[in-house]
C-alpha cells in the first residue's frame, strides 16, 4: 500500500484551501504564492531535499531545524513557515508538493486564469512563447498560465491543450494517423 493512498487529493485540496483563505484575509496573497513556488522549485531542483521531505524515518526536531533554516534563507513570511512546521508536527511532510501544487492551482482559477498545455518539437524563445500565450489570451478571452516543454519526439509541429480543448499539429500525430489508416485498409 502506497503512502499517497492515505492523503487523498481532497485532502490536499482541504490544505491548499485554507492556507489560500489565511493568505488572503491577511492579505499576503501574492508572497505566499511566490514562496510556494520556491519550496516546489527546491523540491524539483535538489534530490537531497527531496529525499529529506520524503524520507519518514527523519528526526521531526532535524526537519524543523532545516525547514526554518530554508525560512530564514529565503525571507519567508512567518504564517507560511508555520504552516510548514504543521505538517513537519503532523508527519504530513512527505504531501507538501501536492499541497502547494493545489495551492497554486487554487491562485490561479482564483484570478480567472485557464490552465494551458503547449509540447513543441524545436525549442522555442522566451518572446514565441509570450506570443502564443498572448494569441490564447485573446482567443479564449482568459488570462492563459502556459506550462511549455521541449518535445523531440514530436519530429514536427507543435501539441496544445487548453482545458478540454486540444490541437496536435505534430509530425508524430500525423504519421500516426497515415500508419491507422493503413492498418484499416
Amino acid at each position: 500500500m502506497s503512502k499517497d493512498t492515505g492523503f487523498s487529493i481532497t485532502s490536499a485540496e482541504r490544505y491548499s484551501l485554507a492556507l489560500y483563505e489565511l493568505c488572503e484575509e491577511s492579505n499576503i496573497l501574492t508572497q505566499i504564492e511566490a514562496q510556494c513556488l520556491s519550496v516546489l522549485d527546491l523540491i524539483k531542483l535538489s534530490e537531497d531535499f527531496r529525499n529529506l521531505i520524503k524520507n519518514p524515518t527523519t528526526k521531526q526536531d532535524d526537519l524543523l531545524k532545516i525547514i526554518n533554516l530554508i525560512s530564514k534563507n529565503y525571507e519567508f513570511e512567518i504564517l507560511f513557515k508555520n504552516f510548514l512546521n504543521f505538517f513537519i508536527k503532523k508527519r504530513r511532510l512527505f504531501f507538501l508538493e501536492k499541497i502547494l501544487k493545489s495551492f497554486i492551482e487554487i491562485c490561479s482559477k482564483k484570478r480567472g486564469e485557464l490552465k494551458a498545455e503547449l509540447k513543441s518539437a524545436k525549442e522555442l524563445s522566451n518572446d514565441e512563447i509570450m506570443k502564443i500565450s498572448d494569441e490564447l489570451t485573446k482567443n479564449f478571452k482568459s488570462k492563459i498560465k502556459l506550462n511549455y516543454k521541449y518535445d523531440k519526439s514530436l519530429i514536427g509541429g507543435l501539441v496544445l491543450q487548453v482545458g478540454s480543448t486540444m490541437v496536435d499539429t505534430s509530425i508524430k500525430n500525423k504519421l500516426q494517423q497515415i500508419e491507422n489508416r493503413m492498418i484499416e485498409v
